[in-house]
């Protein structure tokens, strides 16, 4: 099973971290990052939220371009 490429990744963010398998259900993926290490709000993964405001949750942590 393969998920739709997350925004947060083709924008290519300093703190996403990839895609993680869910222990509990082989076939449920979760992208994540630094900012929510368990899963990304869906907005922000696939939405039109580029999370360069606060969003309640994130840790400070927000969209920082890679070098």
């Amino acid at each position: 099973m393969s998920i739709e490429e997350p925004k947060c990744f083709a924008r290519r963010c300093v703190h996403f971290r990839g895609v993680k398998q869910d222990q509990d259900r082989e076939d449920t993926e979760r992208v994540t990052c630094d900012a929510f290490p368990d899963g990304i709000p869906n907005d922000i993964a696939y939405g039109d939220n580029p999370h360069d405001k606060p969003v309640e949750g994130d840790g400070g942590i927000r969209y920082e371009r890679a070098g």
